[in-house]
């Protein structure tokens, strides 16, 4: 089965061809970082109109790429959901247009279950993916959660952020320090420079005794320590300050992983989402992976951010599971908020 993925939940325009029996044959991506780091974030009607542009030349040099005709897929998987509404209905329209056009079925798929399913999809022949059950840490985006995954639609939330998640508050504490955006990649640079002792910075519901996550705080102790410094902080305090908000926010992600897993007495761990990238989580939980004897998994690098092939993946998966998943009617919805824990 040979399936189409289309992504364009927020900033990154996704596309992907995954065959089942031949894996994953060619994946374009174009990220509007750079159109969207003059306004420090995302600016959604400037992201629907660039996937606007963008969609069919990359689908055309997907295509190329893999060296198949339009006719030759199977099935056409798109990001229903969750994400910005104006980005969402680009993909969707696109998706549902060359559908009908081909006389191919199309599938709905759900933005977060691409990314909890990304470690699964191994390029790399000596990378072994994990099997099921697991527990994940979906770190994307406005998303902080931890699930129970027993199979393909089968996911239970074990802990959730009440308020800012993990990316926000990467995105917002590196804006207070002026490292521009993206955050994530900007301030975990800045911190391998830093003196982990120089600052100490709070660890939200490190011991609430559940799974929860909460950033707010910790977003609003690095703003405390920005405004209280003169008005042109120096390069080495900044670097401090962001090693001192890394070390916090790794130590709670970290610590409620390993308490998912006592919880549910699994060994093996899914890391998945823009933050998975992060060099500094990745290097804690390999140190604690050892000490504690499970396993942990992660995407490749290119499959963290947002990207088409996940959603090819997914949908293929959703599909061997169940041909009956996609349709025929072309007439499609987006769901911009659509909890993980509704899927079947």
């Amino acid at each position: 089965m040979l399936v189409l993925g289309i992504e364009s939940s927020c900033d990154e325009t996704g596309i992907a061809l995954y065959d089942t029996q031949k894996g994953l044959l060619a994946h374009a991506l174009h990220s509007q970082v750079a159109m969207h780091e003059a306004y420090g974030g995302v600016v959604p009607e400037l992201a629907s109109r660039d996937h606007i542009r963008r969609a069919i030349p990359l689908l055309e040099q997907c295509f190329a790429a893999a060296g198949v005709e339009h006719a030759a897929i199977d099935a056409i998987a798109y990001t229903q959901g969750p994400g910005l509404a104006g980005a969402l209905l680009v993909g969707a329209s696109v998706a549902c247009s060359l559908g009908l056009a081909l006389g191919k079925p199309v599938l709905g798929v759900h933005h977060l279950e691409g990314h909890l399913l990304s470690p699964l999809l191994a390029t790399n022949a000596s990378y072994a993916p994990p099997r099921f059950p697991f527990v994940a840490l979906l770190v994307s985006g406005g998303h902080t959660q931890l699930m129970r995954v027993d199979g393909v639609g089968q996911y239970a939330l074990l802990g959730d952020t009440l308020d800012d998640a993990a990316g926000e508050a990467f995105d917002k504490s590196a804006k207070l320090l002026g490292l521009g955006y993206p955050g994530g990649p900007a301030i975990s640079r800045m911190a391998e420079f830093g003196d982990p002792l120089a600052y100490k910075l709070p660890r939200p519901m490190l011991h609430s005794k559940d799974l929860n996550f909460s950033f707010s705080g910790l977003k609003t102790a690095v703003l405390t320590l920005v405004k209280n410094h003169p008005a042109n902080i120096c390069e080495q305090d900044k670097a401090n300050i962001a090693r001192a908000f890394v070390d916090a926010m790794v130590e709670v992600l970290v610590a409620k992983c390993i308490a998912a897993l006592k919880q549910t007495g699994l060994n093996r761990l899914v890391i998945a989402g823009g933050v998975g990238a992060n060099a500094q989580l990745r290097s804690a939980l390999n140190a604690a992976a050892d000490k504690k004897r499970f396993q942990v998994f992660y995407p490749e690098l290119e499959f963290c951010t947002d990207n088409g092939a996940m959603i090819a993946f997914a949908g293929a998966l959703r599909l061997q599971r169940d041909p009956a998943a996609a349709t025929h009617d072309y007439a499609f919805n987006v769901r911009p908020r659509w909890p993980l824990n509704e899927l079947t």
